[in-house]
């Protein structure tokens, strides 16, 4: 992907910061930017109207006090509409039958939930509307849909890109927010470690008889995985996960086997369970970069680190990231100095390091673990789960995660 003819009679467009991916964290990435009086551009192949008004994937999106305040900062959050907010009072971690669980949930003392869910779509649509409005003070922010980079080239002033169709950029920086198979990563020349964990995870709202109390579940049972993320009293999103052929099998079934299936999976806890929605399937892989970083470019998001939605720290740390990188540019764009310098950049990837690599090890961690189904590994699992419950310490830091505040 390095340009080896650069075109000359092209004029070329002069810009910041280019972005490659305009989902929900690139969204954001140029919002923060643009606050920040950063200009940048959005490349996806994606048309306008399609990032404007995104379709339903199925997937709710467990966010963080810390997420909520950035959102809130991006003028992101007062658009998300209330009814959309799904409170997450607590969560239980269960194992096999066992009717014994792991309890999360905030000190007695304090009224606030644990977390917050929110449609994956309603956030893009949000975030779309929000780095779109205008306002006194922001930095211009330009739209390349449909569009593909086909080459660029990197130096120590500037990268060197061209688009598909011929049109030539200079900017400071490239950021790759792409996802996690990111093509813009590979085209950088970043290797990145990635563990496909053999399975498939199905997304589907149900409604069910009982009430969850607001309260998400996570049950790791013999062969499969199930959580249950509250969307409303009598609502839940569903995730299962199960290898790839039984899960051709689990959605070529009819509507009501399905609905009698995903009841006998929960053990009727619920009461009867009915489909409210259309059922999603997607591949099981993690992602983490040996780099964040190269001479102007960076990645952010999944791009840089995909995680398992097991712990449902992605998005977060993807948001939190693009935060850091966007204050790390602000604060040298304020000061004078050079927007993509090579301290700036090893900065922001020896802070986004720490704050992803232990929790992606963890979660890798917990993974194999609680997808192990020899005996000593469910022996283990039940210990760890009861130690967990025990040592209030653990239940805590988990809970304080969550809930923490942005710095």
């Amino acid at each position: 992907m390095q340009d080896p003819n650069p075109i000359t009679q092209v004029p070329i467009i002069q810009i910041d910061v280019a972005i490659v991916g305009a989902g929900p964290i690139g969204l954001c990435f140029a919002n923060a930017l643009s606050r920040r009086g950063v200009s940048s551009v959005l490349i996806d192949r994606q048309s306008r109207s399609s990032l404007e008004t995104p379709g339903n994937d199925g997937r709710e999106i467990a966010l963080t006090r810390a997420s909520q305040q950035i959102l809130d900062k991006l003028d992101v959050w007062p658009r998300v509409d209330p009814v959309e907010r799904a409170r997450m009072r607590a969560a239980k971690v269960f194992d096999g039958q066992s009717l014994f669980a792991m309890q999360i949930a905030p000190a007695a003392s304090r009224d606030e939930p644990l977390g917050c869910l929110v449609p994956n779509q309603v956030i893009r649509r949000a975030a779309y509307a929000a780095v779109s409005a205008s306002g006194p003070g922001r930095a211009e922010v330009l739209w390349r849909n449909e569009s593909e980079i086909e080459a660029f080239q990197a130096d120590d002033a500037q990268v060197e890109i061209r688009l598909r169709g011929g049109e030539r950029l200079h900017a400071a920086l490239l950021v790759a927010a792409d996802g996690r198979f990111s093509a813009t990563r590979r085209a950088i020349g970043v290797p990145a470690h990635i563990y496909q964990h053999g399975q498939h995870m199905l997304v589907c709202r149900m409604r069910h008889e009982q009430a969850h109390d607001q309260t998400a579940w996570e049950w790791f049972g013999h062969g499969q995985t199930l959580a249950l993320l509250p969307v409303d009293t009598h609502c839940s999103s569903v995730v299962l996960t199960l290898p790839p052929a039984e899960m051709e099998a689990q959605l070529a079934m009819p509507q009501a086997a399905f609905e009698a299936d995903i009841t006998r999976r929960f053990d009727g806890r619920l009461g009867e369970m009915h489909q409210a929605g259309e059922a999603h399937r997607y591949p099981l892989a993690s992602v983490y970069a040996e780099r964040f970083v190269d001479r102007r470019q960076a990645l952010i998001g999944d791009a840089a680190v995909g995680m398992h939605p097991v712990t449902a720290h992605g998005f977060n740390l993807g948001l939190e990231g693009l935060w850091r990188l966007a204050t790390l540019i602000g604060d040298a764009r304020s000061e004078g100095r050079d927007i993509a310098s090579r301290p700036l950049l090893a900065r922001y990837q020896r802070e986004q390091r720490l704050a992803t690599g232990p929790l992606f090890a963890a979660t890798l961690a917990i993974v194999g673990l609680y997808t192990d189904d020899r005996k000593p590994a469910r022996w283990l699992r039940k210990a760890v789960l009861r130690a967990g419950d025990a040592a209030w310490p653990v239940r805590r830091l988990i809970a304080g995660h969550l809930m923490r505040s942005a710095g």
